[in-house]
């Protein structure tokens, strides 16, 4: 297969990082951009091209795309990977915390769509792959506008494939589990500030200690970011990508108890509460 020139971002850690370094391995020409540069130096060293980049600055978004296409005249990959959680009941987080939650996971995705999709337009080819969760098709408490981000990126995901077909321009959705990394690693410490001293404390609390106790996301059971960064290759590599790549400990479970049962047993299942 040729190289194709991606650009991924989130690359400074967890499955943004992963899928830069599996891009590359593949011999594909990779750029990385995140806001902590300092943290792409393995990116570097295996032959990456590690951008700076604040995806809430059009500047930012803008000069990137820029130099990516001033380079190789061409853009054939785009991983929207770069998110934010925020925790806490409905009624507790201050809206602020939603619209920053929104700008990062879905209007960034957005904005950087917009700037890539002129060149792939004019390519008739390109591939745009957002990073979801099995959280943008069902939810749980106490991260609402998390999820409700992932929702609206899902939905976003699928009219812009069926937007941009017929340019020959595929969109996938990745939809991870549990996967081993940093990225929920301040959960506790934003629900007892949100949601810890309020009608919701009880809650808050149970979800706080659960987060601190060795399972979920730092568990040896969760998934190294490598097997979501193997479904992108894979997407990426694809005359025919899937639409949708579920992956990752528990994603499966999940998606499919949500499935098979009505709301109010499912929210009965996940909350205890009949």
């Amino acid at each position: 297969m040729a190289a194709k020139v991606c650009l991924v971002t989130g690359a400074s850690s967890g499955i943004g990082h992963a899928t830069a370094l599996e891009l590359l391995r593949a011999g594909h020409t990779v750029y990385g951009a995140a806001r902590r540069l300092h943290m792409m130096g393995a990116i570097r060293e295996a032959g990456g091209h590690p951008l700076r980049m604040d995806v809430t600055k059009e500047e930012d978004l803008q000069r990137v795309v820029r130099t990516v296409l001033d380079e190789h005249q061409r853009i054939d990959v785009l991983v929207n990977n770069a998110g934010a959680v925020v925790h806490g009941a409905v009624e507790d987080t201050p809206l602020e915390l939603a619209r920053d939650e929104f700008e990062i996971n879905v209007f960034a995705p957005a904005r950087l769509t917009q700037l890539v999709l002129p060149r792939m337009r004019e390519q008739r080819s390109g591939t745009i792959v957002n990073v979801s969760s099995i959280g943008g098709e069902i939810a749980f408490p106490l991260g609402a506008w998390y999820y409700a981000s992932k929702h609206a990126l899902e939905a976003f995901s699928d009219t812009l494939r069926m937007e941009t077909r017929q340019f020959g321009i595929d969109v996938v959705v990745i939809q991870p589990g549990i996967i081993r990394t940093e990225f929920e690693a301040g959960t506790a410490r934003q629900l007892r500030e949100i949601s810890g001293n309020g009608a919701y404390r009880k809650m808050a609390e149970a979800m706080a200690v659960a987060a601190e106790a060795p399972v979920g996301h730092q568990s040896d059971q969760a998934s190294d970011p490598g097997v979501v960064a193997a479904a992108i290759l894979q997407a990426v590599e694809s005359d025919q990508p899937e639409t949708r790549y579920v992956v990752g400990w528990q994603a499966e479970a999940f998606l499919n108890l949500n499935r098979s049962l009505s709301d109010r047993e499912f929210d009965a299942r996940v909350t205890g509460f009949a």
